[in-house]
């Protein structure tokens, strides 16, 4: 009789055990479908002010989809000394980037498709050149432009310049998607 009892007074908080289990794995997949795979955070202040959508009150930018489409910003008119951005109209039309950056250098570093960032579906990830005038770098190996590769292996933590050797549009790749919740 008292092993009967104890067999039931430990079922309910065996239930509860398992139901906050579950409800901390709900949680936990609901997290991991907030966390970008992977985010460019700006290294240069240059870089900080391309950024048009800032993200979590960060200089970075989020990465929730492979290829990543990243070029610059066209759209761009100066209004009494202030950049002023025009409305996108077309319905129906798809952007050609994922993100579009602000370049109001006097030689203009990035291209309106300029790269993007493509995943082998098996954890490898590429830096792919879309034509681009100046190329790219990755930790000061040129991608794309003039007679250069325009395609390149991409690891985690690797420096992303956009534009030439002089450009200071500069990214740090970070990878999110292997973070252990």
């Amino acid at each position: 009789m008292v092993q009967t009892m104890l067999t039931a007074m430990e079922t309910p908080n065996t239930t509860k055990i398992e139901d906050n289990n579950m409800l901390n794995d709900e949680k936990k997949e609901l997290l991991r479908s907030m966390i970008p795979k992977a985010i460019l955070k700006a290294v240069t202040g240059e870089a900080k002010h391309t950024i048009l959508q800032r993200s979590f009150n960060q200089d970075i930018i989020p990465i929730y989809n492979y290829p990543f489409k990243i070029g610059r910003e066209a759209r761009v008119e100066y209004l009494d000394e202030k950049i002023v951005i025009q409305e996108r109209h077309g319905l129906g039309h798809k952007p050609n980037n994922d993100i579009y950056l602000l370049d109001n250098g006097e030689f203009l570093q990035i291209s309106r498709e300029h790269c993007s960032i493509v995943s082998d579906g098996a954890n490898g990830f590429t830096l792919q050149d879309r034509g681009s005038f100046c190329g790219s770098l990755i930790n000061q190996t040129q991608i794309g432009g003039d007679n250069h590769p325009s395609t390149s292996v991409l690891k985690d933590g690797d420096i992303i310049t956009i534009g030439s050797e002089e450009s200071k549009y500069k990214f740090k790749f970070i990878l999110l998607d292997k973070i252990e919740l």
